[in-house]
């Protein structure tokens, strides 16, 4: 005789148990957990709708014929742990990090070819030693870096300078509207601001020659210093020097990708910031979660995205 296996434990120690809605139960002699007759659910199948799905705990109860109660408990029961993977080969990485509130975030590393996760780690902040622990750990690991990709973090530069090192295009033009807003009134900083609207059409040669001669036209304005309340003579447009002075820091990171030693880099963290969007969205549909849950749910993610890099 057939015995129904428990989904829990194994056991085939199971008897009917009533039924409901037209639906035969059987309950497991050993742990107590009932169930319904059919196909069991694995926790593979539960994972990836709860996590890739997009799925609440109420549409995965409706969806397998569980109660709340008991979709949480298997979830719950399933491992899901990041161990950084063994690699090979090389090329262009992506780092970055993204936040959750003030002192939850997640460091990641990108492959730029395959969009593989290199590298991940929950982090409290973003230092450098993070940074370089990432980095370290990807060369460990076996992976030659061609070149980085990052998007701001000024001390980071220096501390990669052995490193060919591609300052975001995207972040820079933010960073410039950031001081200058959308639509400035100073007519030197509109000219900024378009010359760096135009930045991602632009080679390194025109740009450096563009920006100097921004730079002449508009001197008396960037210089224009005035009398301020402590007496002091104060820079006037000082949110204009604080674009031109950020600038001026990441200039000869923004073109890296053009050398003949980085062909095929890209010019933008694109592809790291698409991939933490897609997983705040799968988070989105789980609000609540505990630090330990959410810390669970983000390694399934990258899991999920390791193995199908390889496909």
């Amino acid at each position: 005789m057939n015995k129904k296996r428990c989904e829990v434990c194994g056991s085939s120690h199971t008897v009917k148990n009533g039924v409901r809605n037209g639906v035969q139960l059987y309950k497991c002699q050993e742990c107590g957990y009932q169930f319904r007759a059919g196909t069991a659910t694995s926790e593979e199948d539960l994972w990836n709708a709860y996590q890739q799905g997009k799925q609440t705990i109420k549409e995965l109860s409706v969806r397998f014929g569980m109660s709340v109660a008991t979709v949480k408990r298997r979830l719950y029961g399933i491992k899901r742990e990041w161990v950084q993977p063994p690699l090979s080969g090389g090329g262009f990485v992506h780092l970055d990090v993204t936040y959750w509130g003030r002192s939850f975030g997640v460091l990641l590393a990108l492959d730029d070819q395959t969009g593989r996760p290199l590298y991940m780690a929950f982090v409290r902040s973003e230092t450098v030693k993070d940074y370089e622990d990432a980095v370290s750990s990807i060369r460990d690991r076996g992976y030659s870096i061609r070149g980085l990709i990052i998007d701001g973090k000024q001390s980071l530069f220096k501390t990669f300078s052995d490193t060919p090192t591609q300052m975001c295009q995207f972040h820079m033009k933010q960073i410039v509207r950031r001081y200058l807003t959308l639509n400035p009134k100073l007519l030197a900083a509109r000219d900024l601001r378009d010359l760096v609207g135009r930045l991602h059409r632009c080679d390194e040669a025109d740009f450096k020659k563009d920006y100097q001669d921004w730079k002449v036209k508009w001197k008396d304005t960037i210089g224009h210093k005035s009398l301020h309340k402590d007496g002091k003579m104060h820079y006037t447009h000082q949110r204009l020097r604080a674009a031109m002075n950020s600038l001026n820091f990441y200039l000869p990171y923004l073109f890296t990708f053009q050398r003949e030693d980085c062909k095929g880099m890209p010019n933008t963290n694109n592809k790291i910031e698409g991939t933490f969007t897609d997983l705040k969205k799968n988070l989105n549909n789980h609000s609540g979660l505990t630090t330990g849950n959410r810390k669970r749910f983000i390694s399934g993610f990258f899991l999920a995205l390791e193995g199908n890099s390889h496909v």
